[in-house]
């Protein structure tokens, strides 16, 4: 099932944000300010329109979440408050999707961490690879707790809102003619990344090459073998079939695929308090109804790769190990910031406390 490319040209993008009247983005945005004294929420009648958009498709766990937090807000304010919701990158590419949040053309976004790192550089601590515990419970207590928010607010900085850290999984290895099993095993081997440097010294640092490609390309670049594999989770590379164009699937349990739900900071920030809470309490419910749809769908996913022709590997405690041992200086590469460093100093701690250390 390969999914085709929905890129929205200029025009065509417009047209769609008049249609969707969208809060914050047309003359009805005035209505929602809080300085008006009018309200978006259930008991002030005003409505407002929120346009959501993600790259994943709709049987993934992430428009699952998606879906919740539609369901949630449009339940909880009677309505008054709708989500137009488009997925499957219909709303541009990765890094297009973050532009018009940040421009405010898109209200609510949500992308991966990697893809944020350009517009927001702290958020890259996510991205470092062997750092969190092989474990999403674990990950996701991590990600829930004081440090977690407070990278999260660093989103501030680029105009965002950071509203809540939503799972897409760990990333996985996929090659073709060369089955991984330790760094050394890179060298020679282009792998497509998203566009972070964060990503690109990561492989860097192993050895091997690093090439970005959008997202909509990745399928026709493993084919016609413009790149030699890639890093996704396990159901982007199975609902995109990733897998059919390469030799290898490889589970390392490098890195985290963590997207990052987001507003519009200006937007946010005009709502009444009351919009701000059920927007709040909407996360609460999508990113749940995405981490439960995650968690029942994986073992799935992994099996049906390993019920096709490619062959599906585990790392090893050792090769892992080797694995870890090599990134630490990619971590001394890529951190060189003296508050993103305390910044990750609080992750490393509060990753030891969450696994008993």
């Amino acid at each position: 099932m390969k999914l085709p490319a929905k890129f929205v040209g200029t025009a065509a993008f417009a047209f769609m944000l008049t249609l969707t009247a969208c809060g914050g983005n047309g003359e009805d945005s005035e209505d929602t300010g809080g300085d008006s004294g009018e309200s978006a929420d259930a008991g002030s009648g005003e409505e407002l329109t929120i346009t959501f958009s993600h790259n994943q498709p709709e049987d993934s766990p992430e428009h699952t979440g998606a879906v919740a937090f539609k369901d949630h807000i449009e339940e909880a304010t009677d309505g008054n408050v709708t989500v137009d919701l488009y997925p499957a990158s219909q709303m541009g590419s990765l890094r297009e999707q973050v532009e018009g949040t940040q421009l405010g053309e898109i209200d609510i976004t949500m992308q991966p961490s990697a893809v944020v790192t350009p517009f927001v550089d702290s958020v890259k601590l996510v991205d470092l690879p062997y750092l969190w515990p092989a474990s999403n419970e674990q990950k996701y207590e991590v990600l829930d707790s004081e440090v977690g928010e407070e990278l999260l607010g660093t989103l501030n900085e680029g105009g965002f809102e950071g509203l809540g850290y939503w799972p897409g999984g760990f990333k996985l290895f996929t090659t073709s003619g060369t089955e991984i099993h330790q760094p050394s095993d890179f060298e020679g081997l282009t792998m497509r990344t998203m566009e972070s440097p964060a990503l690109i010294s990561q492989y860097e640092g192993w050895g091997g090459n690093a090439e970005p490609v959008p997202y909509a390309e990745v399928y026709n670049a493993l084919q016609q073998g413009v790149v030699d594999g890639q890093e996704n989770p396990l159901q982007t590379i199975y609902l995109n079939d990733f897998h059919e164009v390469q030799d290898y699937v490889i589970e390392s349990y490098h890195g985290t695929m963590t997207y990052l739900l987001m507003a519009n900071q200006d937007w946010f920030n005009g709502l009444d308090e009351g919009t701000q809470e059920a927007i709040k309490e909407a996360e609460v419910a999508g990113v749940e109804a995405a981490r439960e749809d995650l968690a029942a769908t994986e073992d799935e996913y992994r099996q049906n790769i390993q019920d096709s022709e490619t062959e599906y590997y585990e790392l090893t405690e050792d090769e892992i190990a080797d694995f870890r041992e090599a990134s630490q200086s990619i971590h001394d590469e890529i951190v060189q910031d003296a508050d993103q460093q305390e910044l990750l100093d609080k992750f490393k701690d509060k990753i030891s406390e969450v696994k008993g250390e």
